[in-house]
């Protein structure tokens, strides 16, 4: 099986972006950079992690992208040069346009708080200037803060009706903090919206326009915490709530109770474009150390315009796959549904505080057993979906250095499922996995990011990370059979990665499948182009053992590319059409 670079009828030039600087094509069978604007030095504007992928499902040749994108954020070298802060008041929800199924990408330029020409050595204030990520957000004193989700739906007429005919409506989702007291709390949600992406990929001040005001959507307090939001737009003609929005998260209420932890999972509604929304909570809030409530969510709907949220909870002290579902349009949702039980991979770290796969001062992998979901729902008319629901997940139940990617499906709307079975190729420890089908229903691809080395217990050997996507063709009664890969990318040392403060290594929470009736697209998070810096593992290392190990300054002590991590993705042609 082999990807093929996609002819297209749609072309840059006829969606208006002609002498837009993009991406290199992808060969055939190989992938592109996504990140295009993203520089190879220095940390951490270099560093980009947890992509989200969106086809246009009435223009399939149209891609939309985001990521944790910190191109805007000063260098280490601005002030103390041995940290490398997260700017205050920079954004970092990157976003990215494909118009050519995703052979080649853009990123546009707007303008906003910057910190990108902060290089040192005095210490930085963010001011006006050229940006790589969301526009319009420091104007009403937020800040876009990653965890990017992204959606296409139809636009709305002037008479409060949804079709294809008036347009597509991109929908991002995204983590928002308060810059200079703007809202109580931690961090919020809000959703930016744009109805014109050729302009929007365009960029500069008409591209920064295509946008509209950023919309906060979750309910605030002082102690709310908002996390982990996803985005889904109804986009199957013939549902009963053609155009509704859907966004779903964690919502963490307090800390200050002892051991319990409200959290539920919530469910935000728009009826009208995202102009307004109505919030629900879809699950009980009671969390404590033996029963938690799902978290990781995934939201979609189905051509009967039934909406399904997915997420990962324990029950016992044991993690299950679990859903909640809506008959409504989000009014009212249903119990509880515990799927599947699920082993969560990695080791626990007691100096980063979170589980790591790859070794010791790793990359965090809490939500690897959270599950990603997709739903055959024919869009964009509805009328040929199987509403075939595949989820995958990594599991880790065959034991340390056997993590595999699970895919387990139902075709009778989640009521019961396939007994789940390993998609990724032997030798590869799964990570972060997402799988995709067809809206016809006929074929299931799956991208995930894969370990190549087995669990590190110190820092002086290589990690190998590799992205994967795969292809399977849907058998009678919804069996995905016939697996096989589509493209393997090149690996590279996730060493090379590191979380703001240097102590560990980063790679965000997800990566990202669509799929439409003659290909596929992934994006994963990628490290080819990143160099290990001998300092900084040393350093990390001395935080495990407590020995005494001076504070590396990463642009007096790294290599220039350390912390280089990047988006990649590739579109496939259905290998068996």
């Amino acid at each position: 099986m082999r990807g093929i670079r996609l002819a297209l009828a749609v072309t840059l030039a006829t969606a208006g972006l002609t002498g837009l600087s993009a991406g290199t094509a992808a060969a055939a069978g190989g992938d592109t950079l996504v990140s295009v604007g993203s520089p190879m030095s220095p940390f951490s504007q270099n560093k980009q992690n947890e992509p989200a992928l969106a086809v246009d499902a009435n223009h399939p040749n149209v891609l939309a992208a985001g990521s944790n994108d910190e191109i805007d954020m000063e260098a280490c070298n601005a002030g103390d040069p041995t940290t490398c802060p997260f700017t205050p008041g920079v954004g970092s929800s990157g976003v990215y346009f494909s118009f050519d199924s995703g052979s080649t990408w853009t990123q546009p330029t707007y303008s906003g708080l910057t910190a990108r020409d902060c290089l040192g050595p005095a210490p930085c204030t963010a001011h006006t200037g050229p940006i790589g990520t969301l526009p319009g957000y420091a104007a009403l004193g937020l800040v876009s803060d990653g965890d990017p989700a992204v959606a296409f739906g139809p636009r709305r007429a002037a008479d409060g009706t949804f079709s294809w005919s008036n347009g597509s409506r991109l929908y991002y989702a995204n983590l928002v903090s308060s810059f200079n007291g703007a809202f109580p709390g931690f961090e919020a949600i809000g959703v930016s919206r744009t109805d014109d992406v050729g302009t929007a990929a365009a960029g500069g001040p008409a591209g920064q326009n295509a946008w509209m005001a950023p919309v906060l959507i979750s309910k605030q307090n002082p102690t709310t915490f908002s996390d982990k939001e996803q985005v889904w737009a109804d986009n199957a003609a013939g549902s009963p709530f053609f155009g509704s929005v859907y966004v779903c998260w964690a919502d963490f209420r307090s800390n200050s109770h002892g051991r319990a932890l409200p959290t539920p999972l919530m469910v935000a509604v728009s009826r009208d474009g995202g102009d307004t929304w109505s919030v629900k909570q879809a699950t009980p809030a009671t969390d404590n150390g033996v029963n938690s409530q799902p978290d990781g969510c995934t939201i979609r709907t189905d051509s009967h315009g039934n909406v399904y949220v997915f997420g990962v909870a324990t029950r016992g002290g044991n993690s299950f796959e679990t859903m909640v579902s809506s008959s409504d349009g989000g009014n009212h949702f249903s119990r509880v549904r515990l799927i599947e039980p699920v082993v969560e991979a990695g080791v626990f770290d007691p100096v980063q505080g979170r589980p790591e796969e790859d070794g010791i001062t790793g990359a965090r992998n809490d939500l690897a057993d959270a599950p990603s979901v997709d739903i055959a729902n024919g869009a964009p008319t509805g009328t040929d979906a199987t509403d075939e629901i595949v989820m995958a997940y990594t599991d880790a139940s065959a034991g340390l250095n056997h993590e595999k990617a699970m895919l387990t499906w139902s075709t009778d709307a989640g009521s019961t499922w396939a007994t789940p079975a390993a998609v990724s190729e032997a030798g590869d420890r799964s990570m972060y996995v997402a799988p995709a089908i067809s809206p016809n229903g006929t074929d299931v691809y799956v991208t995930y990011n894969g370990w190549l080395t087995p669990y590190q217990t110190d820092t002086s050997a290589p990690r190998l990370l590799v992205g994967v996507v795969r292809h399977a063709d849907v058998a009678a009664g919804g069996a995905p059979t016939g697996w096989a890969t589509l493209h393997r990318g090149a690996p590279g040392d996730a060493r090379a990665s590191s979380a703001n403060s240097l102590t560990d290594e980063f790679l965000g929470d997800y990566v990202y499948s669509v799929a439409t009736r003659s290909y596929g697209a992934g994006v994963w998070n990628d490290v080819r182009n990143g160099a290990d810096c001998p300092a900084i593992d040393a350093w990390r290392m001395s935080l495990e053992t407590g020995t005494s190990v001076p504070r590396p300054a990463p642009q007096q002590d790294c290599p220039a590319t350390f912390g280089n991590t990047d988006i990649y993705g590739g579109a496939y042609a259905d290998p068996t059409p």
